[in-house]
């Protein structure tokens, strides 16, 4: 019997398996919330846009740092750190393929991200989602995050968190 496994592990922001979760992520969140606001999928070229323009380049050291996550050898998913000040870092990017969903790798990248943060120097971690989002509202609060005041003005963010990391 064989014992699948996550590793999880820094990975370059523009690596072939880094870009191609990202535009599994994208497209994911996109589609999500144009079916949910307008019934549709996202135009094609839109997407594309919008991901060519979010290249992660903040997630490269010194300052960031991009997990991804392996289940099995297969890349799975990613989180992001980036730092915002001396004080403060952001979580983000973080997904999990559909595939290996409920299996212990949401908890586990951003357990990695949260130590990820503390190497580059942060005392905070604070994030932004929205409220369609359940599952990752859930997995941070599991995961000690409390909702905050708004920290950033995103259009599409609806829900802030935020945890003192020890």
């Amino acid at each position: 019997m064989s014992v699948v496994t996550w590793t999880i592990a820094p990975e370059p922001f523009d690596s072939p398996a880094a870009a191609q979760l990202w535009r599994a992520y994208y497209t994911e969140v996109s589609d999500r919330w144009y079916l949910l606001y307008e019934g549709h999928r996202t135009d094609p070229d839109e997407l594309e846009r919008e991901i060519a323009a979010r290249t992660g380049a903040e997630l490269a050291p010194p300052t960031g740092q991009l997990l991804l996550a392996r289940y099995d050898g297969t890349p799975a998913g990613t989180a992001g750190v980036r730092l915002l000040d001396a004080e403060r870092a952001e979580l983000t990017r973080v997904f999990l393929c559909e595939g290996v969903r409920g299996k212990g790798g949401a908890a586990r990248l951003v357990t990695a991200a949260e130590d990820a943060a503390r190497a580059l120097g942060a005392r905070r971690m604070i994030l932004d989602t929205r409220s369609d989002l359940v599952e990752a509202r859930a997995l941070y609060a599991r995961l000690g995050y409390q909702e905050t005041d708004r920290h950033n003005d995103d259009p599409y963010a609806e829900h802030w968190f935020g945890k003192t990391l020890a």
